[in-house]
């Protein structure tokens, strides 16, 4: 029997049929589209059993699931080394076209690269399209043609060209939702994919408060930011749908989705980043690395409220509040004298929005190691963040029940970790 000739659209980072260039590009390429996810084990094999990421992707996969089975179609997924899937499918299907979303993180673009090989090989066209931003790679650049590395410039540069096109152009792929193939592919249990169902959940998106973001950003016990990073991180939301949303409500929101832009293009033009400092001259400096300091910053018990509260919620929930987020950063590298990447991967572990080019960068700007970083003599004074963002401590006693029964005090005396790390960062510098 003759195999049907068919199109694929490989989800990755963009789990949406809403507003999703490659699959909108696929669901024209004049033959059937079948979906497709790989639970990719050269990924999954490094995560804990109860992932609340992996929970995250099923559950997303699974409504996705449900929108095809409307129209009598299904999404395919597999699990295994990526190459080794696609070979699997190469003798299964008549594989005329592949469509996909670009990734900009190093392991994504090697992989990207290998697959892109494979389907040549076998004269399959393979065509990729860049979602995940509104601009990559090169797009925002100086006048000589090199990336930038300071934020302001850089988004200045973006909101000039964003301006000049308007708005950013949305796709509709409904209309065209007929041109998926018809199939029922049997929707695996979670458990077949090797992981268990996650306690932690991602909380559904909020843009309600955003009205007010400027005013009430930093104050975590308000409670008030859009829990959009995982969804932005796992493309469960249009990046494009944002922007143009966005543009003209609130300025100071706009910048952040513009931050997120500005380190993946870092991560995407300087890929040492992931494992060494941005800037080189700090390569000096002798960190103690202490694990039992560690431990204790893990475990949200060095004594100091704020850092405390803020490790207890990421610990409980995945999630940390932006301002906390910094304060515990520079504590880790700045009182204790932790190297930052001790920190970057205790995130990555944990945090349920973790992004590569953003959880480098922000580390790297909190150590005072990387591109646009906090200069190394600015060190946080956790006493004095929670005076002026937590003044009544409502944030730390949420996170610190026993906050009130006698409180541990400081591990570390404040003045002498300041006095400290600013003597640590000197004596490193390589001029």
């Amino acid at each position: 029997m003759t195999k049907q000739k068919i199109t694929f659209f490989w989800f990755k980072r963009d789990l949406r049929l809403d507003d999703n260039i490659g699959l909108f590009h696929a669901l024209q390429s004049n033959f059937p589209v079948i979906p497709l996810f790989i639970f990719d084990e050269d990924i999954l094999d490094h995560l804990p059993k109860n992932d609340a990421r992996v929970s995250f992707i099923y559950d997303s996969l699974e409504k996705i699931n449900e929108q095809l089975s409307a129209i009598d179609s299904s999404i395919l997924i597999k699990k295994g080394k990526t190459a080794e899937v696609w070979k699997s499918l190469l003798t299964e299907f008549d594989i005329q076209k592949v469509f996909f979303n670009k990734d900009y993180e190093p392991y994504a673009i090697k992989r990207d690269q290998e697959i892109d090989a494979l389907l040549q090989q076998n004269n399959i066209e393979s065509l990729s399209y860049k979602d995940h931003v509104i601009f990559e790679e090169k797009e925002i650049t100086k006048s000589d043609g090199l990336p930038y590395t300071v934020y302001t410039p850089y988004k200045n540069k973006w909101l000039e060209k964003y301006h000049l096109s308007g708005t950013v152009q949305e796709y509709d792929t409904k209309p065209h939702f007929l041109n998926f193939a018809k199939n029922q592919f049997q929707f695996p249990k979670l458990s077949e994919t090797g992981f268990e169902r996650s306690t932690i959940k991602v909380f559904p998106y909020n843009l309600t408060q955003i009205a007010n973001y400027k005013e009430t950003r930093d104050f975590p016990a308000l409670d008030s930011t859009s829990y959009l990073s995982p969804h932005l991180r796992f493309g469960t939301v249009s990046i494009r749908k944002l922007i143009n949303w966005a543009n003209g409500k609130n300025q100071t929101f706009l910048s952040e989705l513009i931050w997120r832009e500005f380190f993946i293009q870092i991560l995407f033009n300087f890929p040492k980043v992931v494992d060494h400092n941005f800037k080189s001259a700090y390569d000096g400096i002798q960190w103690r690395n202490n694990e039992d300091d560690f431990k204790r910053w893990c475990s949200g018990t060095t004594g100091y409220p704020m850092v405390d509260a803020g490790m207890r919620q990421l610990n409980e929930t995945g999630y940390m509040h932006n301002r906390v987020r910094m304060v515990v950063a520079s504590f880790l590298c700045k009182h204790l004298l932790i190297n930052w990447q001790w920190g970057e991967a205790y995130f990555a572990e944990k945090l349920l929005d973790f992004e590569l080019a953003s959880n480098v960068g922000n580390w790297q700007w909190a150590a005072g190691t990387g591109c646009d970083a906090a200069p190394y003599f600015r060190v946080f004074n956790p006493e004095i963040q929670q005076k002026k963002f937590d003044e009544k401590g409502i944030y730390i006693r949420k996170w610190i029940p026993e906050f009130d029964l006698g409180y541990n005090g400081p591990m570390i005396d404040h003045a002498f970790a300041r006095d400290r790390a600013i003597a640590a960062y000197k004596a490193g510098i390589v001029r």
